[in-house]
């Protein structure tokens, strides 16, 4: 199953294609920016039955008149088997297309970004036919943008930046400034940085920090994000005022059932469970007419 982080990854460069240019720059690598940008398919599937798949595919129209053909990868971890597929969606692009591709994969450990980053030859040692360079963009190269200032001139790049660095010490004053930021942005903008940094950070320890962050310094009424943490909120409450009756009325919750009632997210059968609290002799029949 694909994951969130894996998702804002890459689909941040669909939402902010020009982002590719800024994060270039940041390698060391020039690319002109973009004068428009077509959203590719992504199915790379041959007529054989094995399916290949990129993440992201952009077509960049450049100033320089030579168009571009970029491949985003949100990798998560080292595998052998990836450079692989990378080389033959690079050949493959260039067969179908006949527009020069490039490569650049996202990543949020050193260790995976270190090991991408790597070039990888294919054929025999003593006359390699093809070498693969993609660009890499991880917590060891993407800057740690933790002054407002600095987030307000691209705001795309800030976000990347939150994503790459999750697992960093320094997440919750990267992720403080984009806050400070987001105050002055209209919900168009704002929202949809919203909903990228919460899905790039998945279940990571930060995540939960950015959403206090969210539901304490913004006001995002309208976001799935916050509707989100509200209705956390309630099955938190509900299921806490069920131990509560349990605790009151003497009868022992064994952590089997304890386990069930905070890890129900139905707000419904909560109430159900709450009402029967209040009468049952033993917590588990609560459950009885389920």
């Amino acid at each position: 199953m694909v994951s969130a982080p894996h998702e804002a990854m890459h689909r941040i460069f669909q939402d902010h294609p020009d982002l590719f240019s800024g994060v270039s720059k940041v390698l060391g690598v020039d690319f002109a920016p973009p004068t428009s940008v077509t959203l590719m398919p992504t199915d790379l599937t041959e007529a054989s039955p094995l399916e290949r798949r990129v993440d992201t595919l952009l077509r960049l129209e450049t100033e320089d008149d030579e168009p571009l053909l970029v491949a985003i990868e949100a990798q998560g971890k080292k595998d052998p088997d990836k450079p692989a597929s990378w080389a033959y969606y690079a050949s493959y692009l260039l067969t179908k297309y006949r527009l020069q591709p490039m490569l650049l994969v996202v990543c949020q450990d050193h260790a995976t970004a270190k090991w991408a980053e790597q070039p990888v030859q294919f054929g025999p040692p003593q006359w390699p036919l093809l070498t693969l360079r993609p660009l890499v963009a991880g917590p060891h190269n993407m800057p740690l943008i933790r002054d407002p200032a600095e987030v307000r001139k691209d705001l795309a790049l800030a976000t990347l930046s939150a994503i790459t660095h999750a697992k960093s010490p320094e997440i919750g004053t990267i992720l403080k400034a984009v806050t400070t930021v987001l105050r002055d942005e209209p919900d168009a903008v704002k929202n949809p940085v919203i909903e990228f940094i919460s899905r790039g950070l998945g279940k990571l320890p930060a995540a939960a920090f950015w959403r206090t962050l969210v539901a304490v310094d913004l006001s995002f009424y309208k976001s799935p994000l916050i509707e989100e943490v509200r209705e956390e909120a309630r099955l938190e409450g509900r299921a806490e005022d069920i131990l509560v009756v349990f605790e009151v009325r003497g009868i022992d919750v064994p952590e089997a059932v304890r386990e069930r009632i905070t890890t129900c997210d139905d707000l419904e059968i909560l109430r159900q469970w709450h009402r029967r609290a209040i009468v049952v002799s033993s917590a588990d029949a609560i459950f009885s007419d389920d």
